[in-house]
């Protein structure tokens, strides 16, 4: 064998041993870092319908993609530091749920060259994540969790025929919740409704503020916020007191028997909704170009406990006898 021929051979193996060596990086995972608030059925479920989209995409976690996620328990002081340890991870892309944690997503991986997909977000105008429902911002996007108002003051209308005054708690401090608030607003008159509002911006204040809401409100709706849902027990537990029946945004508190009824959206399609979207960014599609996705009015569904309508003394009314959305 040859000097020459040696030096071919062994440039042979070198250009091999590289080549193998870029296989394995190619086919190494992607990795999502997944930044939730807390633990939630309805944000759960958020995230288990956007890894459901991304493996229809032909992600298939553990070969294709890798999750990294994490949550604060509701804590919004911590998110920061929640951001921070999923952007040393270096994922391809962030999927943030809910607007506390996607507000201080965008701020904090702003140049970062990681594109953000929010959900489970009400108003991401409102909340400033992208400039208007027709485009993202720079690096965001996302998919919302918008209820059809009007949809729940109609199904409010046949639950308790004779309301015509609309409670509204909600937390001032949210954006979320002060979006849902001016759609009520706007709804209502449409509806027939008077739209009676309580700020509630403590969990320790809950039972005062709903008290405060008998005999001037007919129908409580409780909308999906970050300080009203993880306490909708207390929340129940005050309007069953006042006398006034809840339609909650969350079907999880009805099955469980907590509150009467709810018109919920399906948090399982808001999360495939962000997945659709992750997989057009993954593909290089740049996020300004994408605009917010609504639930459809279909991706809304009614829910009635018996247990609970007995429980604030009210009898579910005959048109939903046979409307199979009537729970024990």
């Amino acid at each position: 064998m040859t000097g020459k021929t040696s030096l071919s051979l062994c440039g042979i193996a070198v250009a091999g041993a590289l080549a193998l060596g870029l296989g394995s990086a190619m086919a190494e995972p992607i990795r999502i870092g997944i930044a939730n608030f807390g633990e939630h059925p309805q944000l759960n479920t958020a995230i288990e319908g956007f890894k459901q989209a991304l493996t229809d995409g032909g992600y298939v976690e553990g070969k294709d993609v890798v999750y990294s996620v994490s949550h604060t328990n509701f804590d919004a002081s911590l998110v920061p530091q929640m951001i921070a340890k999923l952007q040393a991870e270096n994922p391809k892309l962030m999927y943030t749920v809910t607007t506390p944690v996607s507000q201080i997503a965008k701020k904090a991986l702003a140049g970062s060259g990681i594109p953000i997909v929010f959900s489970a977000v009400t108003d991401p105008v409102a909340a400033k994540l992208v400039p208007g429902w027709e485009a993202g911002d720079e690096g965001m996007t996302g998919a919302t969790d918008l209820q059809d108002v009007a949809a729940v003051m109609e199904f409010a209308k046949k639950l308790v025929p004779d309301a015509k005054r609309f409670g509204q708690p909600y937390n001032p401090g949210e954006a979320n919740d002060v979006a849902i608030l001016d759609k009520v607003k706007e709804a209502a008159p449409a509806a027939g409704f008077e739209v009676v509002e309580v700020g509630v911006d403590n969990v320790n204040d809950i039972q005062q503020r709903i008290a405060s809401l008998a005999g001037k409100a007919d129908v409580i709706y409780t909308p999906a916020s970050n300080l009203l849902q993880p306490a909708i027990a207390a929340v129940s537990a005050a309007a069953r007191q006042a006398g006034i029946p809840i339609i909650n945004s969350d079907d999880g508190a009805v099955s469980d028997g907590v509150v009467p009824a709810s018109f919920a959206v399906n948090y399982q399609q808001v999360g495939v909704n962000a997945g659709k979207i992750a997989l057009e960014i993954l593909k290089g599609a740049d996020p300004k170009t994408i605009a917010p996705i609504n639930p459809a009015y279909e991706d809304h569904a009614p829910r009635i406990s018996k247990k609970a309508m007995a429980a604030f003394g009210l009898e579910i009314p005959e048109e939903f006898a046979n409307c199979d959305c009537v729970v024990d």
